[in-house]
């Protein structure tokens, strides 16, 4: 997330990873023991998502704002087929529970892991970027720090150094302190209630050019959006010259379903 690049066939100065081409998994770029009072849930493939309800969402949230900056109310938090892929990995109902614990809706946390890596956290990367969700250090520890200040009850499950960003537990509460800092950023320039396709950019992007581009036009191109992107960091994301906003949008969404439209925060 630090840098200008961070995006499993899409899509980071201080952002998510650097545009990186995985060893086996898609195209993209570039935030052990278990916590007292953090329920113990084993999900089994299949079965019903126990987070769906959590704040009432149904999962089927609408926006109207992503990539116009304005996200008037942007759509629910619930469940999504992008957190039941994460609850299938035997860390993911860890991460979604941190997730909620700092109001970070676990279907945007899981969006992430999903469009980073298929939430495989033993992905490997040619790049800085590590793990499910393909932090790169300094925004490790950045969205890491927001996290534990926020909950501080937190740090009884990092993994300490280094090697927490290779702990799928460590960097979920990582990646969830960036959507963190991601939603106010957006918030704080005029989009109310930041989608999970609004935060994408600035976890991939970085805070400047994601916000200008959750603020851009469907129409204009990613180029147009994002002036200080280079077109070969545009590609390396995937992304074709040409490319339009909405096309961009259409193509996250395709990957992620529900969960693109539903909100940041839960």
């Amino acid at each position: 997330m630090c840098g200008v690049a961070m995006i499993a066939a899409f899509a980071l100065p201080c952002w998510a990873q650097q545009a990186t081409t995985l060893n086996g998994a898609p195209v993209q770029l570039q935030p052990y023991v278990s916590e007292p009072g953090v329920p113990q849930v084993t999900v089994n493939v299949g079965t019903p998502n126990p987070f769906g309800g959590l704040d009432g969402g149904d999962g089927t949230g609408s926006s109207s704002g992503s990539g116009s900056g304005s996200s008037a109310g942007g759509g629910s938090s619930g469940s999504s087929d992008a957190l039941t892929t994460m609850l299938g990995t035997s860390w993911g109902a860890t991460a979604a529970a941190n997730a909620q614990a700092l109001g970070v809706n676990a279907s945007a946390l899981a969006a992430i892991c999903v469009l980073e890596s298929g939430c495989n956290s033993n992905v490997s990367s040619n790049g800085s970027a590590v793990g499910a969700f393909q932090m790169q250090s300094a925004a490790f520890q950045d969205g890491l720090q927001t996290a534990l200040a926020a909950d501080p009850s937190l740090a009884s499950q990092i993994v300490e150094g280094t090697a927490g960003m290779a702990d799928p537990t460590t960097e979920a509460i990582a990646a969830s302190g960036y959507l963190m800092q991601a939603s106010a950023a957006l918030q704080n320039a005029g989009i109310t209630n930041p989608t999970v396709l609004d935060a994408r950019a600035y976890y991939n992007f970085g805070p400047t050019n994601g916000i200008q581009l959750a603020s851009a036009s469907p129409s204009q191109t990613m180029a147009e959006a994002m002036p200080n992107v280079s077109q070969a960091t545009l590609s390396a994301n995937g992304i074709t010259p040409g490319e339009t906003v909405a096309q961009w949008q259409a193509s996250v969404s395709s990957s992620i379903g529900s969960a693109a439209s539903q909100t940041v925060r839960s």
